[in-house]
């Protein structure tokens, strides 16, 4: 016989990968107008449109290393999402394929990143022919840098567009998986 804790897990896998919804819901307060303004980080970290982002050192799946200070100068698109192979990340990242010659064009480089091993990001990668950075955050560290949540080992899915100067450009504290490349691709000039 299963748990409710067994029954809730994959529900909450579903729930948070979800196409039709957003892993964070915005403020009650937030209008539609401001779905993109950022809204109040977690506890310990502040993430300010017009400052640079906080620093972090990792390694991409593909062994790329990683620093993003070290990025200054080109324009960097930081998202976070919850788990490969779901439903909406998988939109989400097929979207950002399908916009890459674009995005790249413009000499963005993407970084993907949630708590799922690197081993699961290069089967990911491969399987949906993703071009571009994915990272493991296996212990939540750079989420909890960006002020995004992780509850249960999940990472919401938000996303930080930085200027090629090196500042936060904007912020998406709600992701809508089916519009979003697009509007990072407006985003960066």
């Amino acid at each position: 016989m299963r748990t409710p804790l067994a029954l809730a897990l994959p529900l909450s896998f579903m729930l948070a990968c979800a196409a039709e919804s957003p892993a964070t819901p915005p403020p009650a307060s937030a209008t539609a107008s401001a779905a993109t303004v950022p809204a109040a980080p977690a506890a310990g970290a502040e993430v300010t449109v017009g400052a640079p982002p906080p620093d972090f050192i990792a390694k991409a799946a593909d062994g790329a290393p990683i620093q993003l200070s070290r990025l200054k100068g080109k324009p960097v698109v930081v998202y976070f999402y919850p788990k490969d192979e779901t439903p909406g990340c998988t939109a989400e990242a097929c979207s950002f394929r399908d916009a890459w010659t674009s995005l790249s064009a413009k000499g963005v480089v993407l970084i993907g990143i949630s708590a799922d091993s690197d081993a699961s990001h290069r089967a990911f990668a491969e399987n949906h022919k993703l071009p571009f950075l994915l990272v493991s955050d296996a212990d939540g560290a750079i989420a909890q840098k960006f002020g995004v949540p992780v509850h249960n080992g999940i990472i919401a899915r938000q996303s930080f567009v930085i200027g090629a100067d090196g500042n936060v450009k904007k912020i998406y504290r709600t992701v809508d998986v089916t519009a979003h490349a697009a509007q990072i691709a407006a985003d960066v000039p």
